[in-house]
């Protein structure tokens, strides 16, 4: 627990919410709105698991909207009233006395109250060859990665709302889709069921559980039973042939961080009480890491709220008793607020209307603050994403002195262009690149490549720091990616902080949708993908210190 006279006042805050989801971005909204000063704590990215939904049709209010655009604007009204951002991991937490304590991956936090609304992620099944084959075949993510099965029958695990929403848009990109159910029926409501049930490329085996799945260069056997019948069911392609496994079958919290902090149950949820407040005074608990019997953004916010409301009188009490009062910074229009660098827009994939006023009051507070100019050296070839790729650098390198483009002389190889690589002035490469357009979701992470290199760079814990200091090496570490992958981000920052840190490792990323030698290199049939050294090979999202773990450090 931090005493009141040796807390830095600018790491003191009335309320600090963990997870920046729904639950976690209404709260905050709450709390500035009545001006306390609070913090929404997220690991990896504003938006929670609704992030990645690409049609929301059932939230009050909102005819239609994409789950990425609903909580974007969330963000931006919390940060209107001046709700503080920062993108780190709470790795543990002292909830003794009045002023708490939040330890991250960037130094240790302090507050009168906790909001833990760090939601869930996807669970697994656990039938012979899930873990074997993930990234390979088997994935969590429809839209993350259902285009690497274009043209292919996909069997999807679940059926809940995510099964029923996520096997109708497979049918965008599968030759046909077969659900299988271990239930009877659909969990979730009829009107989102029926559009799974009468879709013409859609088939739903209930009662029916998955067993096995191998193969070579992707899945090429099934093995899956009917529970009710008994009935075994063998599925093999012929050569040259591969299907994909989506597991859709729900979310486990990531309470992990919380045993013995709070009250959990058998199976890892919060335990609280009708106000979400949990057996310790002053944390609270909301959205998908609850008990609940419903799981959804509706309400995911009215805990949010609920919440909130709660530690508005909770945190006043605090003020009262310990003469303590944390200043809100002064609210600003949606962009401009000091934490912008890891708050940015999602960038267009395209390159009309490049940076919206937005983004560029945004990008002007990021290259206010780096220390050193940079050079952003371009390898071209005669493809059209080439000339993107120099269009959408050249106006990047106009919004700040800091930034100066130069595209080598000779035609670089499919196999490297297009690529920006980050130089020091000098022309000294850092060893952070693009192979591609960074646009999309990797926008934030190139910008972060940017702040970090040219310094201060983002801020990192001692252990962390001193086991970046470890690597004595050399690491050659390559990021597949997607524009459009939600997951993709936090691997990206961490690799690239861990090569801006340290002159031995690179971190290069590749739009994997440019590179299809790399993806048929590494089987690569999800994202993200880490290779490390042309050996190790691993999917899905880390943060740093997982990434320090898969390096060997």
């Amino acid at each position: 627990m931090g005493s009141p006279e040796n807390i830095n006042a600018d790491k003191l805050y009335d309320v600090i919410v963990v997870g920046g989801g729904p639950a976690g971005l209404t709260a905050a909204l709450y709390l500035a709105r009545a001006k306390y000063r609070v913090l929404v704590l997220e690991k990896m990215y504003f938006g929670g698991q609704i992030a990645i939904t690409h049609e929301v049709v059932n939230y009050p209010g909102i005819e239609r909207t994409s789950g990425a655009a609903l909580t974007d604007t969330m963000r931006k009204q919390a940060e209107s009233f001046g709700a503080e951002f920062l993108l780190a991991e709470a790795t543990a937490f002292d909830f003794a006395g009045d002023i708490k304590t939040v330890r991250t991956n960037q130094g240790d936090l302090y507050c009168f109250g906790v909001l833990l609304a760090i939601g869930a992620h996807p669970r697994t099944v656990g039938f012979k060859g899930e873990e074997e084959y993930k990234g390979r075949g088997v994935a969590y993510c429809a839209t993350c990665d259902g285009e690497f099965f274009t043209g292919k029958d996909i069997y999807v695990v679940g059926g809940g709302y995510a099964a029923a929403e996520e096997s109708v848009f497979l049918t965008k990109f599968a030759r046909h889709v077969t659900i299988l159910i271990r239930k009877d029926d659909f969990s979730c409501a009829a009107s989102v069921a029926d559009q799974a049930k009468n879709h013409e490329k859609i088939t739903i085996l209930p009662h029916t559980v998955m067993e096995e799945v191998s193969g070579n260069n992707g899945l090429n056997y099934a093995r899956y039973k009917n529970t009710a019948t008994g009935e075994v069911t063998e599925v093999k392609c012929p050569a040259g042939e591969s299907f994909g496994v989506f597991v859709l079958a729900g979310y486990a919290p990531d309470t992990e961080v919380l045993k013995g902090a709070v009250e959990l149950n058998e199976q890892g949820y919060i335990v609280t009480d009708t106000t979400r407040k949990t057996n310790v005074d002053g944390v609270y608990a909301a959205g998908d890491v609850c008990i609940k019997p419903l799981r959804q953004v509706v309400t995911a916010v009215s805990d949010g709220a609920l919440a909130a409301t709660e530690l508005e009188r909770y945190a006043a009490e605090l003020q009262r008793k310990t003469g303590l009062r944390p200043v809100q910074p002064e609210a600003k229009p949606a962009g401009e607020n000091d934490r912008a660098v890891t708050t940015l827009t999602e960038a267009p994939t395209g390159t009309s209307d490049l940076f919206t006023p937005e983004m560029k009051a945004q990008l002007d507070s990021v290259f206010g603050k780096m220390a050193r100019p940079l050079l952003l050296k371009l390898y071209l070839d005669n493809r059209p994403v080439s000339r993107e790729l120099e269009e959408y650098m050249t106006a990047l390198a106009d919004l700040s002195e800091k930034l100066t483009v130069e595209i080598a002389e000779h035609e670089a190889s499919s196999e490297i262009a297009p690529c920006v690589r980050i130089c020091l002035a000098d022309g000294t490469e850092t060893g952070l690149a693009f192979h591609g357009v960074p646009g999309g979701h990797e926008f934030t992470s190139f910008v972060l490549g940017l702040y970090n290199v040219a310094g201060p760079g983002q801020m990192l814990d001692e252990d962390t720091r001193r086991r970046i200091a470890e690597i004595k090496a050399p690491v050659d570490a390559k990021i597949l990616v997607s524009l459009s992958c939600t997951m993709c981000p936090d691997l990206v920052q961490g690799v690239q902080r861990i090569a801006a840190e340290n002159p031995y490792v690179t971190g290069e990323v590749y739009d994997i949708h440019h590179f299809e030698a790399l993806k048929k290199r590494y089987q690569v049939m999800s994202v993200p993908c880490l290779v490390i050294n042309d050996e190790k090979v691993s999917f899905g999202k880390k943060t740093i210190q997982q990434v320090l773990e898969f390096m060997g450090v």
